[in-house]
This record gives structure tokens, sequence and C-alpha cells, in this order.
């Protein structure tokens, strides 16, 4: 238990005068407030590795179906995510029974995205392999029409992750995306939807690191450094395999961009 306030009041108890008396009387309140804070939480549900499921797959079938018919490829991608993540019976039934809800027309991907906020909750470690997965799925057919980058998008607004953090995942993927290019929330003016296209020359290393290719040496390394740290597989904790390796992927994506641009620059 955190016994930050107890120690508090117990020096202000000291410091208003009382003595010794004071202190005891601050720690005990102090002692109290703490204890009340450690109950709340531990009453406190923790988000489970299989939450994420029921929503995940059914945000995946809505994906597949959002341009009007399953194909596939996109159901070979749930098929393998399934094997991947060493599902139980009972898991793969779920996520079955999920895929199928998720990919009837009056399916509303609110709720799903919402159940997947829930279970990320503040771990943005957790957000980046479940957009990594959707992803996957968005990218089954190649380049992706728009009610597809429409849901991705949704779901990244709904996990705190920038649309600048969504073009590196893209990127890590092979695609190259801009954001702003025909974004139609821009005006009448902005032009029509442009879909990320497959780089024919590899990840993009500027894009993968979230900077401009004008950016200094210090720029590049902090940039280097935050990103390798919130993709880091070790910071994972209790998660399918599946998702450790596609954070060690990431991670080897960043590694490659790194070298890449210290090569181009000529710095260590």
């Amino acid at each position: 238990m955190n016994l930050s306030t107890t120690l508090i009041l117990a020096f202000v108890g000291l410091i208003l005068g009382h003595g010794i008396s004071g202190a005891v009387v601050g720690a005990a309140i102090g002692f109290v407030i703490d204890s009340l804070r450690a109950s709340q939480r531990h009453d406190r549900p923790t988000p489970q590795a299989g939450g994420f499921i029921a929503p995940l797959f059914a945000l995946l079938g809505a994906v597949a179906k959002s341009d009007g018919r399953v194909s596939e490829a996109e159901i070979a991608v749930a098929e393998r995510l399934m094997t991947r993540m060493g599902l139980t019976s009972e898991q793969r039934k779920e996520a079955i029974a999920s895929f199928n809800r998720g990919k009837q027309p009056e399916f509303d991907v609110t709720p799903a995205i919402d159940g997947l906020r829930q279970w990320v909750g503040l771990r943005r470690d957790h957000a980046f392999p479940v957009l990594d997965v959707v992803i996957e799925t968005v990218l089954a057919e190649g380049n992706p029409p728009p009610e597809k980058m429409a849901i991705l998008r949704q779901l990244a607004f709904a996990l705190r992750i920038s649309d600048m953090e969504l073009m590196a995942l893209m990127a890590m993927k092979g695609y190259a995306w801009n954001a702003a290019a025909g974004d139609r929330r821009r005006g009448p003016g902005a032009g029509g939807y442009v879909p990320p296209r497959r780089n024919t020359h590899g990840p993009d290393p500027y894009t993968v690191l979230g900077i401009q290719r004008g950016a200094d040496e210090r720029t590049i390394k902090r940039a280097y450094r935050k990103l390798i740290s919130e993709h880091h597989p070790d910071r994972l904790g209790d998660l399918p395999e599946d998702m450790r390796k596609r954070a060690e992927a990431r991670a080897s994506e960043i590694n490659a961009a790194y070298e890449r641009i210290k090569a181009e620059k000529g710095f260590k």
C-alpha cells in the first residue's frame, strides 16, 4: 500500500507546532485515507487478456463487411489470428460468433470500439497491438476503400492514437499514407479519398519514427527512444504470444528505421 498521504499529514502535523502528538494524529488520518484508496484500487477490476476477443473480432467483421462483401482474404486473416492467439475452443466460438455479428448490415461499431477502449484503458502499449490486428484486416485486399479506413481512424481516435502514429503503423506494414491528403473532414475543396498505397521502396524510416526529414539529431534520437519504449514487447504483460510477436516486429522496424536514418545523417 502507498503511504504517501500518511507521511505527508504526519509531517504537516509536526510542522504546525503540535510536535509528536500532532504528527501521530496526522499520520492516523493519512493512514485511513491511504487505506481507503488501496481498497478502491484492489476492488477495481483489471483488464483480462481475453476481454478484448468479442469486441475485437466483431470490429474485424465490421471492417471486412464495410465495403459490402467479406473476402476470403479477410476471413483468412481472422482465422490466422485465432490460431496465432492460441484461443481455446470456447474462445474460438466466441470469436467466430463475434465476427459474424460484426458482418451484419445493422451492426454499430461504436460499442465494439468502446469495449476495446475500456480494455486498453491508459495502456498505450496495449493500444498498438490492437490497431496492428485491425490494420491487417484493413489491408487484407491491398489499397483499402474509405469505409475501412474510416473505422480504423475511429478506433485510433478512441485509443488516443494520433494520425501521425497511425501513419507510422501503416508505414511499418509497407504502406504509404498521408492522413491529410483528400481528408473530406477538411471541407468541400479538400479533394477525394486517397487510399494508403504499398511503398515499393520499403517502409519510409522518417514516417516510421514520426519525424520530418529535416529533423536534427537530438529530435531523431528522442523520437526513437520514445517509440522503442512504447513498442517494447516486455511492457505488454500477460497478453497472447501473437501480440508480443507483433510488438517485436514493430520494435524491429523502429530499429531498422533508426539505423537507416543514422547512416543517412552520419551520426552514431
